[in-house]
């Protein structure tokens, strides 16, 4: 068996990097579910009351709950 050595600091980098992509995923999780549902027909009262959003999203990202 092979074995192979990397520095502790780059080490730690890696670590500290895949622990930030979970946390964040994660955290996404926590918050879609935390979103209340809106039904078609709340959603279409919503939009005659106030207009269409005119921006469109920055980031848009879509996970399996």
């Amino acid at each position: 068996m092979n074995t192979v050595t990397i520095p502790k600091k780059e080490l730690k980098a890696v670590v500290k990097e895949s622990v930030r992509e979970v946390f964040d995923q994660e955290l996404m999780k926590f918050r879609a579910l935390l979103l209340p549902d809106v039904s078609q027909k709340e959603q279409k009262d919503i939009e005659k009351r106030h207009g269409k959003p005119v921006c469109r999203p920055v980031k848009s990202v879509e996970i399996e709950i």
